[in-house]
């Protein structure tokens, strides 16, 4: 379901419940850094708030509109949303999601570019079912038209400036870690277009994006589609491979040669590192990211090349 993606006066006139209100009031700022290294010190679930407590927020809360909503998979909506004309954020970083009568507050990383942003006016999030209001919100009562409110956040993304020098992306994601990462692989392939067809604007230094994706199944492995059609644009600087676990069905002959029946092992990884250029994003499940994280290292990259956020 879409709708024209702007916003309506009730939307502009949106008004936070005095709950969630009183939670933003007190919510404390950090200070802005592209890396972040999260860790889990309780089996307690945390909601999103409290976990982000210590992360960098813009001071802006702005009103905003779904406009559209897709399955992007059996268990995961994926949502467009119109947003605030001063709105903005940084590939990879997360929202703090508002919704009217809805105590708690969600936190869904961004799966857009922020040039889909630039040209639309409009972000998506890709969001998962699950029990927790926020997500069990967007699965059985959210609908096009639905006025929510958002503030950026978070201290994972990749915002390079035309001046800093060349690096290669390597973006390792599991399950629905995905989202971040997406982001930054769109952004990146923006930035590469913008070099190609700019007449004397910015020129970017981007080198290569590989994307290390598992999932149990392809079914599970979102934007797959435009995820190689990125590679196929840009042969030389694009690539991906899929890493499922549990396939049980035949796959799409178009998607085969990504797929891998394997988890993500030091030699996958081994190709794309080099520990003077090799700049890498993780995102997915804790012990994932430790074991990952852990391999990278094994293989020569510094921790301060390893940036990484834990989803819950």
């Amino acid at each position: 379901m879409r709708a024209p993606c702007f916003l309506t006066s009730a939307g502009r006139s949106f008004c936070l419940s005095l709950s969630a209100a009183a939670q933003l009031s007190s919510r404390p700022l950090g200070i802005s850094c592209s890396i972040t290294r999260r860790s889990m010190t309780s089996k307690r679930q945390m909601d999103h708030l409290e976990r982000t407590a210590s992360n960098y927020r813009q001071n802006a809360l702005y009103p905003a509109q779904v406009c559209g909503i897709v399955d992007e998979s059996e268990t995961v909506k994926r949502l467009r949303i119109a947003v605030h004309p001063d709105f903005n954020f940084k590939a990879g970083q997360w929202v703090d999601f508002f919704i009217p009568g809805v105590e708690k507050v969600g936190g869904f990383s961004m799966c857009s570019s922020p040039g889909l942003l630039q040209r639309e006016g409009v972000i998506e999030l890709a969001v998962k079912y699950a029990k927790h209001p926020p997500a069990h919100w967007v699965h059985t009562r959210c609908a096009v038209g639905s006025d929510v409110a958002m503030r950026v956040g978070g201290e994972f993304f990749f915002d390079p400036a035309p001046s800093e020098p060349r690096v290669d992306l390597l973006l390792v994601a599991g399950g629905v870690g995905i989202n971040p990462l997406y982001s930054i692989y769109l952004h990146t392939a923006d930035l590469l277009r913008s070099n190609l067809s700019a007449a004397g604007g910015p020129n970017y230094n981007i080198g290569s994006a590989h994307l290390c994706y598992s999932a149990k199944s392809c079914e599970e492995l979102l934007f797959k589609a435009s995820i190689t059609q990125v590679c196929e644009k840009f042969p030389d600087q694009f690539s991906c491979s899929f890493h499922v676990t549990q396939q049980s069905t035949d796959i799409d002959p178009n998607l085969q040669p990504f797929v891998n029946h394997n988890r993500i092992t030091q030699e996958d990884l081994r190709t794309h590192v080099d520990p003077h250029k090799t700049l890498c994003y993780l995102c997915g499940p804790p012990p994932m990211i430790e074991a990952v994280s852990q391999t990278l290292q094994d293989l020569g990259l510094s921790q301060d090349r390893i940036l990484f956020e834990k989803w819950w």
